[in-house]
């Protein structure tokens, strides 16, 4: 699949081939859902807990007698029942985490990014380096790259380029910048679209590939 190289002001430069194995692979629609549900609940704190009866604080004696007031038997106050009693199956702490093989979360990711390509959604650049630590400089590329879509930015490494792209990104709801190899199927999913350097390329081949 062939796309147009761009710089930063959105210039065509050249066109190149995207690799494959990465851009081309089966679009399973399944194996993306289960993806994405495994990172969701994973992302789960799972520290959510209400206090049983048992733990609840009074109601250490009987209300009143078992017999003879006319009122139905209570053997507490703190039973469910009462107002402040405790909660009946109620939540505990627990995990949430789902176990998926790597080759799995790797094939969702390729096929995510396959129906990305598919769709145009793929905006290969010659570099993402801006002059200045600027937010304005980074809207004004995305604005050429993208126009008003949301997009997600893939970087190779942690660099300088990097460093300007995330501070000047900050500001910018509808941009996200990350590298490649932390790319992960709710992202992709999440912005519309994916705007990747000619060295991110190379990246994701050997994280993928």
């Amino acid at each position: 699949m062939k796309v147009d190289v761009m710089n930063i002001e959105g210039k065509k430069l050249r066109k190149i081939e995207l690799p494959a194995e990465v851009f081309e692979a089966p679009i399973n629609v399944d194996l993306m859902h289960q993806a994405y549900m495994r990172q969701m609940s994973n992302a789960r704190l799972g520290t959510h807990k209400t206090k049983s009866r048992g733990e609840v604080s009074g109601g250490g004696r009987k209300p009143w007698a078992q017999k003879g007031t006319g009122r139905a038997r209570q053997g507490t106050i703190r039973a469910p029942q009462w107002v402040g009693g405790g909660r009946v199956h109620a939540p505990r702490p627990r995990s949430y985490e789902k176990k998926m093989p790597r080759k799995m979360r790797q094939a969702a990711l390729r096929s995510a990014l396959s129906v990305k390509a598919s769709e145009a959604s793929v905006i290969v650049v010659d570099d993402l380096v801006l002059t200045e630590s600027k937010t304005r400089l980074m809207a004004d590329a995305l604005g050429h790259l993208v126009g008003d879509a949301s997009a997600l930015l893939l970087l190779p490494e942690k660099d300088q380029s990097y460093d300007i792209a995330m501070r000047t990104s900050e500001n910018i709801p509808s941009a996200k910048v990350l590298l490649a190899g932390y790319i992960n199927i709710r992202d992709l999913l999440g912005f519309d679209k994916l705007v990747v350097s000619l060295k991110t390329l190379d990246a994701l081949k050997a994280h993928l590939g």
